[in-house]
């Protein structure tokens, strides 16, 4: 058997001795293995370079450490989480209302009232979001309340919620599915066992052929070196703790009232702007008009700059400090954004400014004090009636078969719509706060680097090493911004459908101008560190923004009524009976009744407390594995290390 076993063992690879029958064969086999391997690692290259950004991203982290990359890593994530929403509210409701909705200027809701149509077209008007901007598919106001639309019969009212619902349930989904492959991912955590041989026996890519690519990799083992050492050092690092103790309690409390003092701030720009809107917002300036935008700009530009000089009191491991600043500047913006909620929800019930003449007129005579949105929609209907009945010389007929008069909608008075107004609101901001980072990073990156670059020969200190120097990438602050900026996008694409088609843009055009910045006018920072494998911190905070900005949204679709001759939910008391409304309509009975029992909170309130348990033990099960895994992992390393 034994010599059975190798002849046939000869006959299998006597091409490779170059003699028998199947030496061409072999040729030809050891020939296709090795262009089928170099298709494979082409085709790898090739999916690499079909990754968004990939290079650029690869190119930072060599220069710059994984920090930083894994800023950029985050906002492409964000880039796509925004393609998909825009994909939603553009092809399911802006579209649609477009091509098959009623026309420009058919509808009162539709067209821009004969007092503004002067300055409908003018540039500021536009920039502010009004005009012939407002009345369109932009905003919430210009879709009609028919059920249904166009040849195809498309449901707007329906389509409209659900995707409003839907980008929503989206966004949580695969913010929570994101964590769950991130922490797959994380393992048992890493292993620093020998961790210098590795990098330096094990690091270099033997098939770099091109030369940008080598210096890249150089400037990248070059950076993981010094991301070790700093860990090292860290691990090894012994201080006073009671001096620690006092510099981190005065940090906090620095912190504390850098947060107080911005809230206030807040607080009485909201109280002065709802003032400007009492006594008529054209009786002032662009400043007046825009001041809560721009000082939220301003305090989300200026306070981060603020917490990282406080920071470099506690001496923390820099990836530590990254946590306390980012926890500090989520605080700050929670804050801001919160009471800019509060803001327009006082607006809502302040429309003075918003109101027709005779509705203005009414509030003066004695009902100032008592105005509430309801009450402000029965006078706009009063008057609507008495406008109706003057163009019958004074009377309604009720069984007349005489046609009625055309009046132009530009004509037809009209009730406030505090839906668009919460959405131009929420785009102003959105377009502020783009056009203000754009501004710092023009200002305070590219403008310093050069200033810099050229007056470091002539000056009497050295500028490169001394003050200003060159900038470092700010983490926190840019992270913090792409949060909150989505955050403002989440809570206000329902009353704006252009808004996730504006974020897009913002992302498309950070990526460039941002990785330009950084390459060009930052410095990597002076102790670089490893950013932990997972992002989950982010996330973390993503998800925790995303279950706040549900929080105004669902209130007003469950609370509060919508307005009565705009959007596609007027001429009901809720916007969710939009559900309830094609339940009747497009459904058999017996769907409806099973959807109504569904839908008892009896049945619900046991689910949802079924699903909070399974979590809590899946959670703990987690828990217990990895820890076993741990555990494992030790024993190896000691059975190792014995041998050895």
């Amino acid at each position: 058997s034994f010599s059975r076993e190798a002849q046939l063992f000869v006959e299998k690879f006597e091409g490779a001795l170059g003699k028998g029958k199947g030496k061409k064969f072999y040729a030809y086999k050891v020939m296709m293995t090795k262009k089928w391997m170099k298709f494979q690692r082409d085709f790898e290259n090739f999916k690499t370079a079909c990754i968004p950004w990939e290079m650029k991203i690869k190119e930072i982290e060599s220069h710059f450490g994984s920090s930083v990359a894994s800023y950029f890593i985050f906002l492409r994530w964000m880039y796509g989480i925004n393609m998909i929403l825009f994909g939603l509210t553009f092809g399911l409701v802006m579209v649609p209302e477009a091509l098959m909705g009623k026309p420009y200027g058919s509808l009162p809701r539709k067209t821009v009232p004969r007092a503004e149509e002067a300055s409908a077209m003018n540039f500021a008007t536009l920039w502010d979001f009004s005009g012939f901007a407002q009345y369109s598919v932009l905003f919430y106001g210009y879709y009609n309340n028919q059920r249904t639309i166009g040849w195809l019969r498309f449901r707007m009212p329906l389509s409209y919620f659900l995707v409003g619902v839907g980008t929503i349930g989206y966004s949580f989904m695969i913010v929570i599915r994101t964590m769950a492959r991130n922490a797959n991912e994380e393992g048992g955590g890493d292993d620093t066992s020998f961790n210098f041989s590795w990098k330096m026996f094990t690091s270099w890519d033997y098939l770099s052929g091109n030369p940008e690519t080598a210096d890249n990799k150089f400037a990248s083992i070059t950076t993981s070196f010094k991301e070790a050492i700093v860990e090292e050092q860290e691990s090894r690092k012994e201080e006073n703790i009671h001096l620690t103790r006092f510099l981190r309690v005065l940090a906090n409390f620095l912190a504390l009232c850098t947060l107080a003092g911005s809230g206030y701030l807040i607080f009485f720009v909201v109280r002065r702007s709802q003032k400007f809107a009492l006594e008529g917002l054209e009786n002032y300036g662009w400043w007046e008009r825009n001041e809560v935008n721009m000082v939220m700009s301003l305090l989300g530009m200026f306070c981060p700059t603020l917490f990282d000089v406080i920071s470099s009191l506690e001496n923390y491991h820099p990836r530590i400090a990254l946590r306390w600043q980012l926890g500090r500047i989520f605080a700050l913006f929670l804050g801001n954004l919160y009471t800019f909620i509060i803001a327009l929800m006082d607006e809502i019930n302040l429309k003075a400014s918003y109101l027709p003449p005779f509705i203005i007129f009414n509030m003066h005579m004695g009902q100032e004090e008592d105005f509430q949105p309801l009450e402000e929609e029965k006078i706009v209907k009063y008057n609507m009636t008495i406008w109706e009945a003057s163009l019958y010389n004074g009377t309604i007929p009720e069984n007349s078969t005489a046609p009625p008069i055309q009046v132009d909608p530009a004509d037809v008075p009209r009730g406030p719509c505090w839906e668009t107004m919460v959405g131009q609101e929420f785009v102003r901001l959105t377009v502020s706060d783009t056009m203000t980072t754009y501004i710092t990073i023009l200002i305070g990156d590219f403008l310093r680097a050069v200033f810099v670059r050229f007056f470091n020969y002539c000056w009497c200190w050295d500028l490169e090493y001394g003050f200003p120097s060159y900038s470092e990438f700010d983490i926190s602050g840019n992270v913090l911004g792409l949060i909150f900026n989505q955050g403002m996008i989440w809570m206000g694409s329902f009353y704006a459908p252009c808004l996730p088609a504006i974020n897009v843009f913002r992302l498309h055009t950070s990526m460039y101008l941002q990785c330009w910045a950084v390459m060009c006018c930052n410095v990597p920072q002076e102790r670089v560190f490893k950013a932990s494998r997972s992002n989950n911190f982010y996330m973390a905070m993503l998800l925790f923004i995303l279950f706040l900005s549900t929080l105004p949204a669902v209130y007003t679709i469950v609370s509060i009524p919508p307005s009565f001759d705009c959007g596609p939910f007027s001429g009901k008391t809720r916007m969710f009976e939009v559900i309830s409304e094609t339940l009747e309509h497009d459904f058999p009975s017996w769907f409806g009744k099973v959807f109504g029992y569904a839908s008892n909170p009896g049945l619900i309130l046991p689910f949802i407390l079924l699903m909070v348990l399974s979590i809590y033990y899946l959670n703990a099960t987690s828990k217990s594995y990895k820890e076993a895994n741990l555990e494992l992992k030790k024993k190896l390393q000691s059975v190792r290390n014995r041998e050895l």
